[in-house]
């Protein structure tokens, strides 16, 4: 089968790593389309070129660079007509113009397409994104969802076609892997990764480090609006001396961020108009045998399992416990370390991420035909 597969996050280069895994399945001709740039709240970030061995990467320029909902791909039905793919996977939201706009596309060309949702909450978009969003579900082949109350808004909001659980990307786990690391005398080191924005919760966290007794810094690697905020605050609290807020690292830089750390925390929070789909950052932290302490936001309890430490979000005394917990007992810290992994090699591979997407594929192939079956979900909770 030769599949079109787009996707702006794809410009992300250990994502690519995927693509690979996929593109190594039986009967698989793979075509990746990603844009040259994508911009949000952090900035551009530029394709990194990473892992592009077994399929062809083509760069497909963005119309609406930076608008979630508006953003499309104008030349993508050109590419089409050039490849003519059996099957198109978009991998977007399906109230977005790009899923729209792409389904339009495939089904003039008669090509069965997937869509790929993060959206957790049951959110109503007002016309015309409702409007596309209905003529999406009406004609996918397949739907995946990211986390299992992502599934559930689409069935909640009318969604009836086959529909699979299953993360947009996993981790390679030899390139998030462990490595060898003596504490030398230094502190106790605490990381975060990934937007500088209020719902991630790191104002929480720095109220929890502002009464962390022992020696310990905390190591922030990101960007966005909430950075002057931060900066402000960790000198308000005296903790000027033990915070790094640096700029964030391409992604293959990554596990050496993760190999200096002594735990990884993501305390995120829930807002209205969002809560935590996944954190990425949880599962490339546990590949590496980095301990992870995450709030009980949206999917984290569901990624995390029993393999780290869960505390209620925004309860600063909790947090603060759990990071004393983990600085006072270094047998706590190896075992989570060890059972992060162990969670990461059964679940959360880019391996096992392939092989699931490369079973939607030949489900949506055969349900076209008029055949199929259900698929299971990739992890229970």
């Amino acid at each position: 089968m030769r599949v079109l597969y787009v996707s702006k996050a794809l410009v992300v280069g250990a994502y690519q790593r995927k693509m690979e895994e996929l593109a190594a399945l039986p009967d698989v001709e793979l075509h990746v389309a990603v844009p040259p740039v994508w911009r949000d709240e952090r900035g551009a970030q530029p394709l990194e070129v990473a892992h592009v061995t077994g399929y062809c990467l083509w760069r497909l320029p963005l119309a609406f660079n930076g608008s979630y909902h508006l953003h499309f791909y104008p030349r993508l039905g050109h590419l089409l007509d050039r490849l003519q793919p059996d099957l198109l996977h978009m991998d977007e939201e399906p109230y977005n113009t790009a899923t729209w706009h792409a389904a339009r596309l495939a089904v003039r060309r008669r090509i069965p397409f997937v869509f790929f949702t993060w959206q957790n909450l049951h959110r109503r978009y007002p016309p015309p994104f409702r409007w596309m969003e209905q003529y999406v579900y009406a004609h996918t082949a397949h739907a995946i969802a990211g986390n299992v109350a992502a599934a559930r808004v689409l069935r909640t909001k009318g969604y009836r076609g086959p529909l699979s659980v299953i993360p947009q990307f996993g981790v390679d786990p030899d390139v998030f892997a462990p490595c060898p690391r003596s504490r030398g005398g230094r502190p106790f080191t605490i990381g975060f990764a990934g937007r500088l924005v209020e719902e991630k919760g790191l104002l929480v966290l720095l109220d929890a480090l502002a009464g962390l007794p022992g020696k310990w810094v905390l190591h922030v690697r990101g960007s966005g609006p909430l950075a002057p905020q931060l900066r402000a605050r960790t000198e308000a609290l005296g903790l000027s001396g033990r915070v790094r807020i640096e700029p964030p690292l391409p992604s293959t830089r990554m596990p050496a961020f993760y190999h200096a750390l002594d735990v990884l925390v993501l305390p995120s929070l829930s807002r209205p108009y969002w809560v935590e789909q996944f954190g990425r950052v949880l599962i490339e932290a546990m590949a590496c045998e980095v301990p992870v302490v995450g709030s009980d936001c949206g999917e984290i309890p569901n990624v995390v399992g029993e393999a780290g430490l869960i505390v209620p979000e925004g309860d600063v005394g909790a947090l603060r416990d759990a990071l004393r917990r983990l600085m006072e007992h270094p047998d706590v810290r190896h075992k989570l370390a060890k059972a992060g992994r162990e969670r990461v090699l059964r679940h959360f591979t880019q391996a096992q991420v392939a092989f699931r997407t490369w079973q939607v594929y030949r489900h949506a192939l055969r349900t076209s035909e008029g055949v199929g079956e259900a698929l299971p979900e990739l992890y229970t909770q």
